[in-house]
């Protein structure tokens, strides 16, 4: 059984992890949103209001050194 996340950089990890390699690519087009990104995964971390009006794009790529 694995272990739950408990901070940003490993959930970032994470998701590299499972996305390099498969051709992933993520696309969300948002209008007029707005989310609280916590500062910590504590249940009482501050919060930041982030307001997202456009296209977030995640691309991956695991690029091979050529010898």
């Amino acid at each position: 059984m694995s272990q739950p996340t408990t901070s940003w950089p490993d959930l970032e990890v994470g998701l590299y992890d499972k996305l390099t390699g498969r051709g992933a690519q993520i696309t969300y087009d948002f209008e007029n949103f707005f989310v609280e990104v916590p500062s910590s995964t504590l249940p009482d971390a501050s919060r930041a209001r982030w307001h997202v009006n456009g296209t977030v794009k995640i691309r991956t790529s695991d690029l091979q050194q050529v010898r």
